[in-house]
């Protein structure tokens, strides 16, 4: 500040120095905030950690001070010119230097807040992009210009790291700055109370914390399956600058994590080639085009992304579906998993029963799985590359001798189904057969080929999987409650029968009873909510089951209730 004490100058002239001086010390806090951070590189060499304790750090920050330098440039070049002029004029008034200086008055000031508020609130890495983003957007052209041109600075560095991660699956980023990091999400640990993890929800005891495991299958697969050569890798949502969605850096998320998969394939000379066919100059040439553009262009940007997406996704489609054979691999789990070839197992179970109903002996697995590949024959399934991969293994429950006869009941938990009731309960199975299994296995079979895209795959396995669990009402409890103690029935009933090959006893004939009644129940309290459910509109897969239960009317003519005779 200009003293107040000097009697040859006038008031508005302190003004004006005044105004000079809060320049002059502006300048002067900008080269020690660019000398502090940028002058003495060899501070920032420590860990992160350690960094994060001492203050401001990184390469990001690096680049702004560059870009910071280059906006003091037009300053110090009118400072010489202004010098220039004094030599030659030397009565120049202290109006004219004002004059000259004038358009930094604004700049300054508001450039001063960044700095501020970049050293109160530690902004590090990509968060200091959106620091810098927000500060341009104001209604000054000068602050709105200096900015833009320190925030392409700014820009330079987030393209070299982008190319480094989806060319080469390289994250190059020491000190923890990219909107991408190495290890799960932060925000994947379950918020959800302890007690309602632990409800059970009615399916064998499921709770719902083992639901949500198998909802989120994918998620499970990946953990399961991946290498300990690969690494996992996540978004830093943090650090993510606003004018990114999240969906464009879920692409680069994927990119780079596909290039790098690939990347060390090549590296244990598992597969030759290139994830992006040989296209890394040209994707390299694009981003560096991006890279000079003095404003960052979101549609510009996401298309490039898209098209490296795009080449890396249908180049993963093309390993998965055409050299890995995914459909083949589909089909056999729809076939045995899921039950798709119900002959083979009703061929399976017609002769096994003997094998199944005595306890176990050294010889048992091997004759079960004899008995299997004869039944696979049967039913002209004659694969000679897919029977070795399929083995059934015998686990037997008994606690002693004594309850063996115990054990025999329950060791033989699939009768044959001409032995099961077929009061219309066989279209259960015809209703899990054509109306789910195959209808949701041709969608997604018919994706997979219309779509050349690895990430489309994966969401329409998703769907399919999703499908298959809300389709089989093993999500809804009621209906799931009352088709599961329905089949219980259907079970021990088989049993029943064949424990007693002759007229029934007394004892027989009692628990005979109560399988009727059990029976009775249950499917009266089924038709129940399939009608209630089909005069509400509410779900159209229930009211498909219903239409396979009750085609005939017989369900509705006997009230809803089957099973009802006198014993």
């Amino acid at each position: 500040m200009v003293s107040q004490d000097l009697p040859f100058l006038h008031p508005s002239e302190i003004s004006v120095l005044n105004r000079l001086c809060k320049l002059g010390t502006d300048y002067i806090r900008f080269t020690e905030f660019i000398e502090q951070y940028t002058g003495h590189v060899q501070q920032q060499e420590c860990h992160p950690t350690q960094q994060g304790q001492a203050g401001l750090y990184g390469i990001y920050l690096r680049a702004f001070c560059t870009g910071l330098d280059s906006m003091l440039q037009p300053y110090r070049q009118a400072l010489l010119d202004l010098e220039q002029e004094f030599l030659a004029d030397a009565h120049l008034s202290i109006s004219h230097v004002n004059y000259s200086l004038d358009q930094f008055q604004l700049l300054f000031p508001s450039v001063m807040v960044v700095v501020e508020q970049m050293k109160s609130q530690k902004i590090h890495g990509c968060q200091l992009l959106e620091t810098v983003h927000q500060h341009s957007c104001g209604g000054l052209p000068p602050v709105r210009s200096a900015l833009e041109k320190i925030l392409a600075v700014c820009h330079g560095v987030m393209y070299k790291q982008l190319s480094a991660w989806m060319l080469h699956g390289l994250l190059l980023d020491k000190y923890e700055e990219f909107f991408i990091k190495q290890g799960p999400s932060s925000d994947s640990v379950s918020t959800q109370p302890e007690e309602e993890d632990e409800e059970d929800l009615g399916i064998r005891g499921l709770t719902g914390k083992q639901l949500r495991e198998l909802q989120d299958l994918r998620l499970i697969e990946e953990e399961n399956m991946l290498a300990t050569s690969l690494k996992q890798f996540s978004l830093r949502a943090e650090m993510l600058p606003s004018y990114i969605p999240v969906r464009v850096a879920e692409k680069i998320l994927f990119v780079g994590e596909s290039v790098q998969m690939f990347e060390n394939q090549n590296v244990n000379h598992t597969r030759a080639g290139s994830i992006l066919k040989n296209q890394e100059d040209a994707f390299a040439a694009e981003l560096h085009t991006l890279k000079q553009q003095p404003l960052f262009n979101l549609v510009d940007f996401e298309n490039l992304i898209d098209r490296i997406r795009s080449t890396v996704a249908e180049h993963l489609w093309k390993l998965v579906v055409e050299e890995a054979g995914l459909l083949g691999q589909l089909k056999i789990i729809k076939d045995f998993y899921l039950l798709g070839r119900g002959e083979l197992f009703q061929a399976f179970i017609d002769s096994a029963q003997h094998l199944l109903k005595t306890p176990p002996t050294a010889v048992t697995e091997h004759d079960v799985n004899v008995a299997f590949q004869k039944s696979a024959h049967k039913v002209l399934l004659d694969d000679d590359n897919l029977l070795p991969l399929l083995h059934l293994t015998v686990e037997y429950h008994g606690k002693d001798p004594k309850d063996a006869a115990q054990n025999r009941d329950s060791s033989l938990r699939e009768p044959s189904p001409r032995e099961a009731p077929t009061s219309g309960w066989s279209a259960l199975g015809l209703s899990y057969k054509v109306d789910v299994l195959e209808s949701q296995f041709s969608q997604l079979l018919q994706e997979i080929n219309s779509i050349r895209d690895f990430e489309s795959v994966r969401l329409a396995h998703d769907r399919f999987l999703s499908n298959l669990l809300a389709q089989s009402f093993i999500l809804l409890k009621p209906v799931f409650h009352c088709l599961n103690e329905i089949l219980d029935l259907c079970h021990n009933f088989c049993s029943l029968v064949s424990q007693n090959p002759g007229p029934l006893d007394e004892r027989g004939s009692s628990q005979l009873e109560l399988l009727v009644t059990g029976f009775s129940r249950q499917s009266s309290l089924l038709f129940k909510i399939l009608s209630s459910v089909r005069n509400h509109q509410i779900n159209s897969d229930l009211a498909q089951l219903l239409l396979r239960l009750d085609y005939n009317k017989y369900y509705t003519h006997a009230g809803g209730t089957l099973g009802s005779f006198a014993i």
